[in-house]
Parts: C-alpha cells; sequence; structure tokens
C-alpha cells in the first residue's frame, strides 16, 4: 500500500458548532440527528443549529426542528 492514511476515530463525535462551521471537541466518525436520530458522517455535515447545538441529516429535518420550536 502506497497511501498513507491517517486512522479514522470511530463513534459518535462531540462538535461545537459555529456560524459557517464547526469545531470538534471529541473525535469520532459521525454525529447524530438530532431529529431523526440517524447518524450523519462528519465529512457529510452540512446543518446544524449554533443556538441549540444541533445537527441535522438534512434541510427537511432542519425545518422539522424549526417548526417543532415554533409551537
Amino acid at each position: 500500500m502506497n497511501r498513507i492514511e491517517l486512522p479514522r476515530a470511530f463513534g459518535e463525535a462531540r462538535i461545537q458548532y459555529l456560524d459557517g462551521d464547526y469545531k470538534v471537541l471529541s473525535q469520532g466518525s459521525y454525529v447524530r440527528c438530532a431529529v431523526t436520530g440517524l447518524q450523519i458522517p462528519i465529512d457529510e455535515l452540512k446543518y446544524w443549529n449554533v443556538e441549540f447545538q444541533e445537527a441535522y441529516i438534512d434541510a427537511a429535518a432542519s425545518l422539522e426542528r424549526h417548526r417543532q420550536r415554533q409551537r
């Protein structure tokens, strides 16, 4: 094998969600969607809420959480 691959952490990561970015507090390969509970691979994480420190699997889940909070 000629490629050097960095070891990848497994399990759930702890993330601090920032405006337009995030900081990994504890290594892991995924975070959980706050709405669906599904695993979101770190490299596919696109949707989160800074105020509530939650990740969402997609825009629909983000909208669903927003609607839940409006009730």
